[in-house]
């Protein structure tokens, strides 16, 4: 059994507050000519954020430089030489994603012991959380500790700002692209959207527990939550030129030495 020492001070911000970070990091990759996928890591234990990332594809060649990965060498940094500490760090983690995790990183996410992935819209290429593969409820896979577990996989939050973000970046021309497709015709759909089948990633008593039981007939129906039906544009069409230097800022100040697992 463990127990938890820690003098951090805990936020008060929401799983909508922390979607909303995540999306305004997405929107600065898409200024930043990048894919538009984002994702920030939060210690479930202080709500504070702990490490970001963005997708890296454009800029750096390499397939595999998506979000997730970005940010888990973030937190991988903080633990040289030690894969114990660094296991038991990411079991605390919650990841908050713009776009469902592609198998790739839906597995690299699962093998790390994270309980919980949040995410905008789904992935209906690659997505490792239920729109091609349930990644996260495989029971095949063990954690650090060496048990079975499944893991929690919550759509929804701010996916109409997540899908508008990617139409953004998909209308314009990627002149990184080993073949660039001319797009000069392709209009900006700003008023449909697809369903969402809230079954594939969760059942409907998850679905109850994080949105409460009034909200089940959207489960059914396969429709938005309202308070996300609207789209907030000034969300997705601002600019956040400091939110890098605010980010790192903010993960700097949570000191590891600060928070301590104690053996009982």
């Amino acid at each position: 059994m463990t127990s938890t020492t820690n003098s951090h001070v805990t936020s008060d911000k929401s799983h909508k507050d922390h979607m909303g970070t995540a999306i305004k990091l997405a929107k600065y990759a898409l200024d930043h000519g990048e894919t538009p996928v984002a994702c920030i890591f939060v210690h479930s234990i202080t709500n504070k954020i702990v490490a970001y990332g963005m997708n890296d594809t454009n800029n750096s060649l390499t397939g595999i430089a998506h979000a997730e990965f970005m940010a888990i060498e973030q937190i991988k940094s903080r633990f040289p030489q030690d894969q114990v500490g660094f296991n038991q760090f990411c079991s605390d983690c919650i990841v908050y994603v713009t776009v469902e995790p592609c198998i790739m990183c839906a597995s690299a996410l699962k093998q790390l012991n994270l309980k919980k992935i949040y995410f905008g819209c789904g992935n209906d290429r690659f997505g490792g959380n239920g729109t091609v593969l349930s990644i996260h409820q495989d029971k095949s896979t063990l954690n650090h500790e060496g048990t079975l577990y499944e893991q929690e996989s919550i759509p929804g939050l701010y996916r109409r700002e997540a899908i508008m973000l990617l139409r953004y970046f998909y209308v314009k021309e990627n002149k990184r692209s080993p073949n660039p497709r001319i797009k000069l015709e392709r209009n900006l759909d700003k008023d449909n959207f697809p369903q969402i089948n809230w079954s594939q990633y969760m059942s409907k008593n998850l679905f109850g527990q994080e949105f409460g039981l009034t909200n089940l007939s959207h489960f059914q129906t396969m429709d938005d939550l309202e308070e996300y039906k609207i789209i907030d544009w000034d969300l997705i069409d601002s600019h956040y030129d400091t939110l890098i230097d605010d980010l790192t800022k903010e993960i700097n100040q949570f000191k590891l030495n600060e928070f301590k697992r104690i053996k009982i």
